[in-house]
């Protein structure tokens, strides 16, 4: 074998360890970064107060990650449709809506987060 014969196959050699080093970095920070973090800001309702009202009823919505870079929308949802509040105040542990006017029922609070709608567990009458 001949020296500029080795010389390429060291170059080869070290391309091909150095493209595996970089697929094997690239791989580690996807796993530390996105999944973590995704899990950490997840907005979360714990609770509605108060429990009933009226339409055009001013209602705090408490939780966690409630802030304007993680819930861009409140509802109140029945099993047909998702009924759009208005927001009066946001912050990280609350939202302050007004009661949109739907008919009297059982509705469950729902949050939007990006182009999703979750429905949480808490619930709210409107009279």
């Amino acid at each position: 074998m001949s020296r500029s014969q080795s010389t390429d196959e060291s170059k080869r050699r070290n391309a091909m360890v150095f493209a595996v080093f970089v697929l094997t970095l690239t791989a580690a920070f996807a796993a530390i970064s996105v999944i973590p973090l995704a899990a950490q800001v997840a907005a979360r309702v714990t609770g509605v107060d108060p429990a009933s009202g009226k339409a055009n009823d001013v209602v705090t919505i408490a939780g966690e990650n409630l802030g304007k870079p993680h819930v861009s929308a409140v509802f109140l949802s029945d099993d047909k449709d998702d009924h759009k509040a208005a927001v009066v105040s946001q912050e990280a542990d609350k939202i302050v809506i007004k009661v949109p006017d739907v008919k009297p029922g059982d509705y469950n609070v729902s949050i939007q987060t990006g182009n999703s709608i979750f429905i949480e567990p808490i619930r709210f009458t409107v009279q």
